[in-house]
């Protein structure tokens, strides 16, 4: 499959119709006169995403920045596809459905998402070696495919945040700060700038028998900091499963730790955003997010001195 034709833009429509995606697909399908079944991802009216048959989903970007997204996302996916272990999606078919606003044919991969079904031993080697390969990945190849650049998050003002929290959410911010110095993840040590998906939510985690079948979902990745990585896998599959697996990467401790702070500070500020009304996440995903975070690790130790 390649590049499609776009289709006529309709001003104020920000995803393509039924009979416009099926326009779209028709040079790609003609072994199936009335085109492939379509089902809409998600509820509501206007469908920027559609299940496309049995092994294919279509995205639409509502607009030009997200057209641009879009592109560097198959562009990554493509450089990184045979230097990882897990699978990741392939763009069948790209083009334009409105003049200056894209989309693209990718082929499903199989797999549960892992806040279904969690991943065993081999899981965790699976996600180590997602870890290692994102690192080793060329910086200035990845930024030479458009990947921005994000700095490491200072922790100050993520402390303000989680005072504040504190109305909602029992917490105890100096118990995080206490933690924060303990396991020296409020060093100023300098962190290093690798290839981060940056999105790893449990939902972009393909799972199967144990083992991670995919990684879904790579519009966000930047070049920065790896404990946001790690981060985003302790919500995922909990706090003591990350930290092997950050481990078998190659990360040492001062970095988990990092992570671990990170995510714990996380996950207490967005369940607070929830219960003010700030966000419309699901609130039995942001509690059980938060449980992983707070899953006793090595380092929940007693202070030293």
């Amino acid at each position: 499959m390649t590049d499609g034709g776009a289709t006529a833009g309709v001003q104020g429509v920000s995803a393509p119709s039924e009979d416009a995606v099926r326009r779209l697909l028709a040079p790609y399908f003609p072994d199936a006169p009335e085109g492939p079944r379509l089902v809409p991802v998600g509820e509501g009216g206007e469908h920027s995403a559609w299940w496309v048959g049995e092994h294919h989903v279509l995205r639409s970007a509502p607009d030009t920045a997200a057209t641009g997204r879009q592109r560097r996302e198959i562009a990554l996916r493509s450089a990184v596809a045979a230097r990882l272990p897990v699978a990741v999606p392939r763009s069948a078919a790209a083009g334009e459905w409105a003049p200056g606003l894209g989309w693209t044919l990718d082929v499903r991969l199989p797999g549960v998402s892992a806040e279904r079904a969690p991943v065993g031993a081999d899981g965790e080697r699976d996600l180590a070696g997602l870890l290692a390969g994102l690192r080793a990945f060329p910086v200035a190849e990845a930024a030479a495919l458009g990947v921005p650049s994000a700095p490491a998050r200072a922790l100050p003002p993520l402390w303000r945040q989680v005072e504040r929290a504190a109305g909602q959410v029992p917490v105890d911010p100096e118990a995080l700060r206490r933690d924060a110095e303990r396991t020296g993840a409020a060093g100023e040590r300098e962190v290093p700038t690798v290839l981060l998906h940056a999105d790893l939510k449990g939902e972009h985690l393909l799972t199967g028998r144990g083992r991670v079948t995919g990684v879904l979902d790579w519009t966000d990745a930047v070049l920065g900091d790896p404990a946001e990585d790690i981060a985003g896998l302790i919500q995922s599959v909990g706090a003591p499963a990350a930290l092997r697996v950050a481990e078998q990467a190659g990360y040492g401790r001062a970095l988990a730790a990092r992570a671990l702070h990170l995510v714990r500070c996380d996950t207490v500020v967005r369940l607070a955003e929830r219960l003010r009304g700030e966000d419309d996440s699901p609130l039995p995903l942001l509690r059980a997010q938060r449980a992983r975070a707070w899953e006793p690790t090595v380092f929940d130790g007693p202070s030293e001195g």
